[in-house]
């Protein structure tokens, strides 16, 4: 399953559903249909069938939640360490701007911990910890409002292209001579 957050299912909901889960097999054994657990369950009926299946196949003990998908590669220690680090900022560590990217704090974690992640896993260990992408809450002291206001009447338009065609047409697609 994928979640929006990308860090899976916290402790506390893996438990309710787990406890949603097991509520439904003891309507499975009363033999309700699956709609009507849908309903009452407020999920999904193909995730009651799916459920009922693997009640079916293993019975309740099958319905039990299997812990974590994956284990945290960075312990609670080690991702106090790399919140230090990035305290730090940027230029601590090399980089000339004052911008941390996930590529970026990919490099310190391989540097500090020897491990390697993707981008994506280092993503989903800050969204796992509660950390969440940033955005300016102030525009940059060096940005030129004249230059941009001239940029977007002068060269904006030419490169934008006209969107309507310059002659009236026919919302036809037949040729207008054709028989």
């Amino acid at each position: 399953m994928r979640y929006p957050q990308g860090g899976g299912l916290t402790a506390e909901r893996q438990q309710f559903r787990e406890e949603l889960r097991l509520k439904a097999a003891e309507r499975f054994a009363q033999g309700e249909a699956s709609s009507l657990i849908a309903r009452d369950l407020r999920v999904s009926v193909r995730s009651v069938q799916r459920w009922r299946q693997m009640w079916d196949e293993g019975g309740p003990r099958a319905l039990r939640s299997q812990g974590l998908v994956s284990l945290p590669r960075l312990s609670q220690k080690q991702f106090a360490q790399l919140e230090a680090e990035l305290a730090k900022g940027p230029a601590a560590h090399g980089w000339e701007d004052q911008r941390w990217t996930l590529a970026r704090i990919k490099t310190v974690i391989g540097r500090r911990f020897h491990l390697t992640y993707t981008i994506q896993g280092v993503r989903k260990l800050l969204v796992r910890n509660g950390w969440s992408c940033q955005v300016p809450t102030r525009r940059a002291m060096e940005r030129d409002d004249e230059a941009v206001a001239g940029w977007v009447k002068e060269i904006w338009p030419c490169a934008e292209g006209s969107r309507r065609p310059v002659e009236p047409g026919s919302s036809s697609r037949t040729k207008l001579g054709s028989p």
